[in-house]
């Protein structure tokens, strides 16, 4: 069996990223390559999972958080309050990452990604994704739907930007003090906090992301946790698939609740409640920062392929952890839009071949620092226009969008 190659591998094979932003219009050309020709490249072997090997980085992972849990039990025992917070502290951001590793994990298995067996799919995904409270079937679907609709003004339901005309008369209203007040960085910031600590499991409750066209129905029916089929997201046939994600969640919180009772909540909260927040942190970060940067083009219907979408997205780069803890998430995402069937210890290997196939294609930013790129594109990037060159609210103009022919 062909051995998955190492990130440090794509770092040294990876060639010089254009940059993410231009000050001045650029000539775009949708992409003209075909998806043939991306499954030509890519090698036979990537597009058949080892159950072995997945099972191995699902065990990895356990072993981690169980041995970062061991050493937490020893931080009572440090009398020195500075110290024993600088050590709660450190667990919560090492934990989180590793339960934001697992979280991919069960992405991957969403997909169906991580073995040929369905059954072994979908178990493993239920019970990492139940741990951590995401309701793993109704997640799977709509993120299907992502998928199948990426950079789609009118259908894609994960970060769609708002058209310019819609953003303008939407703040019509505000004044120049409050408008001013609201791009004040320590407003940016404290808003961006709170966003970090909640936004996701708001989205899982009542999918506000495409608010826009989400709001024509009633919270309720818009929630993941929703058995009905009158609501955006599920079918009929979806119910089943719903009401075993529902009852997992509740075995999940009827365990975390029970815990609760019995080593008390602050304990929990150290052990699992602050790694929790720090996960929903990267899950954000991550997905917003895949699939948001002034270089990409958005397409409404008419002008939409699922090629296209595809190529929208972006690669960045972080690091050690992003390579190793995170299994490449951030690193190979354009090729897993292209083809998310491939499990990620072949990503790096297909997504070298991908990229040759892309060519100019291909959107990438190594170069930036990752979290800087996360809080500039998250202050600066708002809307777009529905004409040729698009604009954020600074007036950094780049690719067209919308009016391809």
């Amino acid at each position: 069996m062909p051995e998955p190659i190492q990130g440090s591998e794509m770092a040294q094979k990876r060639p010089e990223p254009r940059p993410s932003t231009s000050t001045s219009p650029a000539t775009f050309v949708p992409p003209t390559y075909t998806m043939k020709e991306i499954y030509d490249a890519i090698p036979p072997h990537c597009l058949h999972p080892n159950t072995l090997l997945s099972l191995f980085y699902v065990l990895r992972d356990v072993f981690y958080v169980i041995t970062l849990v061991s050493l937490a039990t020893q931080i009572p025992k440090i009398h020195i309050p500075n110290i024993q917070f600088a050590a709660w502290a450190l667990y919560a951001f090492l934990q989180g990452l590793v339960f934001t590793g697992l979280w991919e994990i069960a992405h991957e298995c969403g997909h169906g990604a991580l073995s040929k067996s369905k059954l072994f799919n979908n178990v493993t995904g239920l019970i990492i994704h139940s741990f951590l409270f995401v309701p793993f079937h109704s997640w799977r679907i709509t993120h299907s739907t992502h998928h199948k609709n990426t950079n789609n003004l009118d259908k894609d339901i994960a970060f769609v930007p708002n058209l310019k005309e819609a953003h303008e008369e939407a703040h019509a209203s505000h004044s120049k003090l409050r408008d001013y007040v609201e791009d004040m960085p320590i407003v940016a910031l404290t808003h961006l906090f709170f966003h970090q600590l909640i936004a996701f499991p708001v989205y899982l409750t009542i999918n506000n992301f495409a608010l826009e066209r989400m709001a024509v129905y009633p919270w309720w029916t818009r929630s993941h946790f929703y058995l009905g089929d009158d609501g955006p997201n599920f079918k009929a046939a979806n119910k089943m698939d719903i009401l075993i994600s529902d009852i997992c969640i509740a075995i999940s919180a009827f365990g975390m609740w029970s815990l609760a009772r019995y080593l008390g909540a602050w304990n929990m909260m150290l052990f699992y409640g602050f790694p929790y927040l720090w996960t929903n942190h990267w899950i954000l970060t991550i997905t917003f920062l895949q699939h948001t940067d002034s270089s990409i083009p958005y397409y409404p219907t008419k002008t939409w392929t699922f090629l296209r979408g595809a190529a929208s997205t972006v690669d960045r780069d972080f690091g050690w952890i992003g390579r190793n803890i995170f299994h490449g998430a951030i690193e190979t995402h354009v090729m897993h839009h292209h083809v998310s069937r491939i499990p990620f210890y072949y990503a790096t290997e297909a997504s070298l071949a991908v990229r040759k196939v892309m060519g100019e294609h291909y959107q990438s930013d190594f170069k930036t620092p990752y979290l800087w790129s996360f809080w500039s594109n998250y202050r600066n990037w708002r809307s777009v226009e529905a004409s040729t060159p698009f604009r954020n609210e600074k007036s950094l103009m780049s690719k067209p969008t919308l009016e391809y022919s």
